[in-house]
């Protein structure tokens, strides 16, 4: 059995440091490379054969698909959209270059999780983990 040389100390000391600072890291959150747990993904169809996704977008408590937007707009790559209205009232009317065509034709529609968007956009609630799509759609509900 060799004796325990200094360099021996202090690779084990480093080593069970890293182990407990992992394991602190590991019991505080999400696991590591979890980077989904707080957020939502929008996706854009723009009915042409063209979709735009963008994920991670920052969850909090209360966040409704009008906030999810506003917080896409921010993003390097986002969109731009508009709306008329407010709270039970708004209504999208535009998301990047197009715009509501009307009754009877194509129009902006959303789905929360596979299920079509029963209220005003403004006032859905989203939880973690969501997943918003907007379809540029002249079918009823997207069918």
């Amino acid at each position: 059995m060799r004796p325990l040389l200094h360099a021996d100390i202090f690779r084990n000391a480093a080593f069970a440091a890293a182990l407990l600072v992992l394991g602190a890291i590991g019991a505080a959150g999400p696991a590591l490379g979890d980077d989904t747990a707080s957020t939502v993904r929008l996706t854009v169809d723009y009915g042409d054969g063209i979709t735009k996704t963008i994920s991670n977008l920052a969850w909090v408590k209360s966040e409704t698909v009008l906030d999810a937007m506003k917080a896409a707009t921010a993003r390097s790559h986002g969109i731009a959209f508009s709306y008329t209205g407010n709270g039970p009232m708004a209504m999208l009317t535009r998301i990047d270059d197009v715009q509501n065509q009307g009754g009877g034709k194509r129009n902006w529609q959303y789905w929360v999780n596979d299920a079509y968007g029963d209220r005003s956009f403004a006032t859905f609630e989203l939880q973690a983990q969501d997943s918003v799509v907007w379809r540029f759609t002249a079918d009823e509900q997207g069918k």
